[in-house]
């Protein structure tokens, strides 16, 4: 089957890649606004894009109303955000979140969320989280710049929060001990955890 996406109208098309690009780690950004007011919402187009500095990319789609989302205008506004990763048991939590409340509504309280202070930055973290990144904003781009469809959110990690009882012998997350929630197509999502994962060790090439 061949798709010609400049004849797809651009919900099949997300339709489609969201439903090939899989699985995708799920972000739940917590932000604060200007005005004070707490914002939790999960995000799956997330990923970690270099350790120097460390920085991940979240990418807020537009609404269909052509509005931001309050996570865009919050990072706009105060330069700070949250990045949760989300559990398997925290996945109802994470899912009431999705839903577009006002922005003087709080996710925290409106979902009965339990949130913990950040130490470097101003918005609360998810108090459960087995990690928290706590980060600065690094850029906010519009995409495409001529009709944007999303906003490129880059955050410098400034610091974390591991849950130790995910950590291994090094000191490091242990993907048998993690359970995080990873996004599908449709209403689909994985998890870490799975029998199915398996170690591969890197190219012999790289031992030279």
């Amino acid at each position: 089957m061949f798709l010609d996406f400049s004849q797809v109208d651009p919900r099949q098309a997300y339709s489609w890649l969201a439903s090939a690009v899989i699985p995708r780690p799920v972000a739940w950004v917590s932000t604060v606004s200007a005005a004070g007011v707490s914002n939790l919402a999960p995000f799956s187009f997330f990923q970690m894009i270099t350790g120097k500095p460390p920085t991940v990319m979240i990418s807020p789609l537009v609404q269909r109303d052509g509005s931001i989302k309050d996570t865009v205008r919050n990072v706009q506004e105060t330069g700070q955000l949250v990045v949760n990763l989300v559990s398997f048991d925290m996945a109802d939590a994470m899912n009431e979140t999705s839903f577009s409340y006002d922005a003087d509504v709080s996710e925290f309280e409106r979902c009965g969320i339990a949130s913990a202070p950040s130490t470097l930055v101003l918005p609360a973290r998810v108090a459960n989280a087995p990690v928290s990144l706590e980060c600065e904003l690094a850029s906010c781009t519009p995409y495409p710049a001529d009709a944007p469809s999303c906003h490129i959110v880059l955050g410098r990690v400034l610091a974390a929060h591991f849950d130790e009882s995910i950590l291994n012998d090094k000191q490091l997350p242990d993907p048998v001990k993690l359970n995080l929630l990873a996004r599908m197509g449709g209403d689909w999502y994985g998890r870490t955890r799975s029998d199915a994962n398996f170690e591969l060790s890197r190219p012999r090439g790289w031992a030279k």
